[in-house]
């Protein structure tokens, strides 16, 4: 199979790519902080709470590299797409609970776009 993309297409995928970083960022450093805190119990847990800040921190820095076109976005998409991976997860662990279901879908968002880029600059 061989990728024949268009401009347009790559900069549509990397813009894609940034909104989902950028919205994941934001949805781990609120959850975590505004409400997994004041939920206390597993939700506040230092592995959970540790967790969805590396996300949050991976996406932002992520999202950088992407918006100043580093060359090196595809290693810091590749490290965003596991944690992403790994804080969806952990927030899927809390069971029925809208706030954190609502975190781990934008996480898997977020994985998806970001393995993309990763593989496709590789």
């Amino acid at each position: 199979m061989t990728h024949n993309l268009t401009l347009n297409q790559v900069n549509q995928d990397v813009q894609q790519c940034i909104q989902n970083c950028l919205d994941c960022h934001s949805i781990c450093l609120n959850t975590a902080v505004t409400y997994c805190l004041k939920m206390g119990g597993a939700h506040a847990e230092q592995d959970h709470i540790r967790l969805m800040l590396d996300c949050a921190e991976i996406c932002q820095t992520s999202a950088n590299f992407m918006l100043r076109g580093s060359n090196l976005h595809a290693h810091t998409c590749g490290v965003c797409a596991e944690l992403c991976q790994r804080c969806a997860e952990s927030c899927e662990r809390m069971g029925d609970d809208a706030q954190m279901k609502a975190c781990a879908e934008m996480c898997r968002r977020c994985a998806e776009t970001c393995r993309n880029m990763s593989m496709a600059m590789a």
